[in-house]
């Protein structure tokens, strides 16, 4: 039993690569859109407003650099074969698979990438580009940028990175 579909044979696996990371975002955001309100307490007035839950942005602002040609073909740390054109990076201690966006600060350029291997060697750089990443955010050496995670119920991180996949935004049920 074929489990693709005939018409979607023939795509490229790029556009496969992002539809995976299309439901993985999905289901990412989704997880905490569609958990419970809290409970209400009987003893609160229903004109008084819950306290707003303050969430740490995560970030990191240092140097990048891209690794490219020499590493072509071979395997990342996620069991991946490096693709020098695909938009991904290496971090020291970020979860293998997360997204996080890359904002180059001398021109506010910005892409989305997947973390799928470990590095940087030189320990005063805090990401490896893959080749086709430091091109989107214009870097041809090393530059300095600021890390951010893909955060959780971020609607605007998510129109970004979809835009960024050339993909629909689907409307969320119950919205």
């Amino acid at each position: 039993m074929k489990m693709i579909p005939a018409n979607m044979r023939d795509k490229s696996v790029s556009m496969m690569k992002a539809g995976v990371a299309a439901v993985t975002l999905i289901l990412t955001l989704g997880a905490s859109a569609s958990a419970p309100d809290a409970p209400v307490d009987a003893k609160t007035p229903p004109t008084a407003t819950p306290k707003a839950i303050k969430h740490r942005h995560w970030f990191e602002i240092g140097q990048a650099s891209w690794y490219g040609k020499y590493f072509q073909g071979r395997k990342t740390a996620a069991g991946e074969t490096y693709d020098m054109n695909g938009l991904t990076c290496a971090h020291r201690t970020l979860p293998l698979g997360s997204w996080i966006r890359v904002t180059n600060l001398k021109n506010r350029k910005s892409v989305f990438v997947r973390v799928n291997d470990r590095g940087p060697v030189p320990e005063n750089r805090i990401v490896d580009l893959s080749y086709g990443a430091a091109q989107r955010v214009g870097i041809a050496g090393i530059a300095k940028v600021k890390l951010e995670t893909v955060r959780n119920g971020d609607p605007e991180m998510a129109k970004a990175l979809l835009a960024q996949l050339k993909m629909p935004l689907l409307p969320i049920y119950g919205q």
